[in-house]
């Protein structure tokens, strides 16, 4: 693991996953709540082609928040353009996004164009101005806002934290590394209120709230047409109200944006489906 400053001042922490210093660099960004680990299986397979890297973004993973951090999503295109400069200071940078990690990079690729030659992405998050015309208590509902919410941080064990998501959707959902994963690296010890030894999410519940709540005023749809990198957008079944009913939209308004429908699949694909999103990116990159 390598560290990379951020615009912020927070220290990134940088995984090196797959592959040799020889081969051209391919950057993995996460999606809100989960860390670059989590995409482990790609990475692997990938690495015959790739020397891979993923980051963890500022309050994700390894990378800890500073002290009393707001949450701006500028400061993620800020992490991923350092990440960026730092793994691939000539160019030819392939980035895969996932969910906010797809808009990071694009933020990223609209600031710095140079330095990235191809982004694959899935269900990237970029919102139409005035499109989520509703008050904060009104979002705490959304599905995928109000699961942040019930999600449960702490736990006895990391062994017991697995067999909980295990046995819950959307977290059963995942192939088994990838939720191993999840938790060995998305948890830390702690000691609890009986001072006893715990596990915790490093990822509060807060703070990925805070994000998908800020994610309708994050000013990435309005970055779309300036963006000139090549980019493929992936989106699985489309549902509304979901990230999937907004990313042929998203595909549309990029200069060099395709669009690839996975009927079968859900936001979580690069978890439940590995394979088949690497199939993709080896393919087309």
């Amino acid at each position: 693991m390598i560290h990379v400053t951020s615009n912020d001042g927070v220290s990134i922490a940088v995984h090196e996953l797959a592959g040799t210093a020889d081969l051209p660099p391919l950057l993995i960004s996460h999606a809100t709540g989960f860390h670059g680990h989590c995409y482990t299986p790609i990475a692997r397979a990938l690495g015959h082609r790739f020397r891979v890297f993923a980051l963890d973004y500022h309050g994700h993973g390894e990378t800890a928040p500073v002290p009393d951090w707001t949450v701006d999503w500028s400061h993620f295109g800020d992490d991923a353009v350092a990440v960026a400069e730092a793994i691939a200071p000539d160019g030819g940078l392939v980035g895969f996004g996932h969910s906010m990690g797809g808009s990071a990079l694009m933020m990223a690729a609209d600031r710095r164009p140079d330095l990235f030659s191809q982004l694959v992405l899935f269900e990237p998050i970029a919102h139409r101005p005035g499109q989520v015309n509703l008050s904060e208590e009104e979002l705490r509902q959304f599905p995928i806002v109000a699961g942040a919410l019930r999600r449960r941080s702490r736990f006895p064990s990391f062994e017991e934290a697995y067999r909980n998501y295990r046995a819950k959707p959307p977290m059963s959902m995942m192939v088994d590394e990838v939720l191993r994963n999840y938790v060995d690296y998305g948890f830390h010890t702690v000691v609890d209120e009986q001072d006893q030894p715990a596990v915790e999410l490093r990822c509060a519940p807060q703070v990925e709230v805070g994000i998908l709540i800020t994610g309708r005023d994050s000013g990435v749809w309005s970055l779309l047409s300036e963006i000139d990198t090549p980019v493929l957008a992936i989106g699985g079944h489309v549902e509304q109200m979901q990230p999937s009913a907004a990313t042929e939209a998203i595909a549309n308004q990029l200069p060099n944006g395709e669009y690839l429908l996975l009927d079968h699949q859900t936001h979580f694909g690069p978890f439940s489906h590995p394979d088949e999103i690497t199939a993709i990116i080896d393919a087309r990159t």
